[in-house]
């Protein structure tokens, strides 16, 4: 009866039995198209697992790029405070409904292109932020958990609009997460 149970549980968040990856179309002032990242469920399964529910649930979709610094990386997924539309000052100060998440820290540098969990000072508080790479970045290694690695579309990464204010800051109309959406 149990097993019934969860089964049907587990068959409404409408998540894939084996999510691979994410599939996110942006658009904006820089950037307009498709990114596509291979997700390592293997390295931070509760990450993975966090972000393809968040991504399951359209909590992404129209979610900004608040955070932009050139020559490091583009930060997004603030589903709380990072809505377009919304009060941007607060942009980057939130999470998500769910809980934060321990670290899974691996051995993956981070190179051009792999995305990690944003956290505050506290290595288990990563919740629904996280960000791209422009270029490596080891000083991160060890102290950021690596959720993935955009397999196309990295031409999109690159032109993300830049932000000019305080710690990357993105002025104006930052670029956005049209939709998010989950691939096998």
């Amino acid at each position: 009866m149990r097993k019934l149970v969860l089964a049907g549980v587990l068959a409404s968040l409408a998540l894939p039995v084996s999510a691979k990856g994410l599939k996110i179309d942006v658009e904006g002032e820089g950037a307009n198209g498709t990114i596509e990242i291979q997700l390592f469920d293997d390295l931070a399964p509760k990450h993975v697992e966090q972000i393809t529910a968040l991504a399951a649930e359209g909590a992404y979709n129209d979610v900004v790029f608040h955070r932009v610094i050139d020559g490091f990386m583009a930060q997004t997924g603030d589903v709380e405070f990072g809505k377009l539309g919304g009060d941007m000052r607060r942009a980057g100060m939130g999470g998500s409904s769910r809980s934060d998440l321990p670290a899974e820290f691996s051995d993956k540098p981070f190179d051009r292109g792999i995305v990690g969990m944003a956290r505050s000072q506290d290595p288990n508080s990563a919740n629904s932020q996280f960000f791209i790479m422009f270029q490596e970045g080891y000083f991160l290694n060890g102290q950021y958990t690596v959720v993935g690695q955009v397999t196309s579309g990295m031409e999109i990464v690159d032109a993300i609009k830049r932000g000019e204010g305080r710690n990357g800051e993105v002025f104006g109309q930052p670029d956005r997460m049209k939709s998010v959406t989950v691939t096998e």
